[in-house]
């Protein structure tokens, strides 16, 4: 009897593998060979669409795309006093361009930012600051806009689960900015952030009296950042407050009855109970807002093109425009890392939750 029922067993472990096969051989056509093609092609300087003989170039797409160097710039010496040189505007020390101190040769870097430190001023080089900056701006976007998603999404959704009459409809409502295609809110918001009395923003500031209404949200550096957090913000939030109001859905109302008879108030009932018995749902949510945004593209490709890069748009820009098929996979291997990172560190959380729970 017993040898029957093994027999069983691995004739059913047989049948189960047979019928995964052309499981396998979809997900190979359609995930691993696309996946490997660019793995191997950032290894050489592959073109795209062209005749051009392509030869194996090992780790050089990769050394341009990470080298940089972080190196002091020396003060200006004013020639008739011998000393540092001082800016008589600002009275700030006065010193050498980066162009005098970063190298040429082998490579030639280029300035990505400078930074002081103990009194003296530093530049960060690179042999492709583009990428380096589109780098830092999408990890900082993905941080920003997934922090703010979620606490906006959890006091949504805590509004949302409450009783009060037409909370059906508030749902409804609630899902409009994330089913607007990203080509027309993005659009929308470049109108509204536009850099002159036509924009919104610059029209609200101007009544207000701060600035002169022609304040340049989407030309100034220190603002393009901040414009795309919210547009992300503006139409995600949805998204995480579905999520998060899902969670919520599953937790007993007796739980709060009995707290409430305990003498728990609301803000203690939260901390308390509904905070971590959220922390599965959240940690889900973060998961794909993470992974997302990490990948954003459309947002950045329409309202900024080629001013300011997210690591995917720069991707595309390397193999549309400049046709280096080789590069912009390594630079695709390198997004394709960082996302294994943060889905890694995610998972381990992810685990962590479930073993307390």
């Amino acid at each position: 009897m017993q040898t029957t029922s093994k027999s069983l067993v691995k004739s059913e472990a047989r049948l189960a593998y047979l019928l995964l096969v052309p499981s396998f051989i979809i997900l190979i056509m359609i995930a691993f060979y696309p996946l490997g093609s660019v793995f191997v092609n950032s290894v050489t300087n592959k073109r795209f669409a062209s005749s051009q003989k392509t030869e194996f170039v090992g780790l050089k797409n990769y050394k341009k795309l990470l080298s940089f160097k972080v190196m002091g710039l020396p003060p200006v010496i004013d020639d008739a006093t011998g000393k540092q040189k001082i800016d008589p505007e600002t009275g700030d020390v006065v010193w050498e361009s980066p162009l005098d101190v970063l190298p040429t040769e082998p490579v030639r870097y280029k300035e990505l930012s400078q930074f002081s430190f103990m009194g003296t001023q530093y530049v960060i080089g690179a042999t492709d600051p583009d990428f380096l900056q589109a780098v830092g701006d999408t990890v900082g976007f993905t941080i920003l806009s997934v922090f703010i998603e979620t606490v906006l999404g959890l006091a949504v959704a805590l509004v949302l689960n409450s009783a009060f009459r037409g909370r059906g409809f508030m749902r409804m409502v609630m899902l409009i900015p994330w089913a607007i295609p990203t080509a027309v809110s993005s659009r929308m918001w470049e109108w509204m952030f536009a850099s002159n009395r036509t924009g919104f923003f610059n029209i609200l500031l101007d009544k207000f009296g701060v600035g002169s209404g022609q304040f340049a949200f989407l030309v100034e550096s220190s603002s393009q950042l901040w414009v795309m957090i919210a547009i992300d913000v503006w139409k995600t939030t949805p998204f995480m407050a579905l999520l998060i109001l899902a969670g919520l859905q599953m937790i007993p109302r007796q739980i709060y009855e009995a707290a409430y008879v305990d003498g728990a108030n609301k803000l203690r009932q939260f901390w308390s109970m509904t905070l971590p018995m959220l922390r599965a749902t959240l940690a889900v949510a973060l998961v794909f807002r993470t992974l997302d945004a990490l990948r954003v593209f459309d947002v950045f490709q329409i309202v900024f093109g080629a001013n300011r890069y997210s690591m995917a748009s720069f991707a595309y820009y390397q193999l549309v425009d400049n046709k280096l098929m080789g590069y912009s996979s390594a630079s695709s291997v390198v997004i394709f890392l960082l996302i294994f990172i943060f889905d890694f560190i995610y998972i381990k959380m992810i685990g962590g939750v479930d073993s307390d729970a």
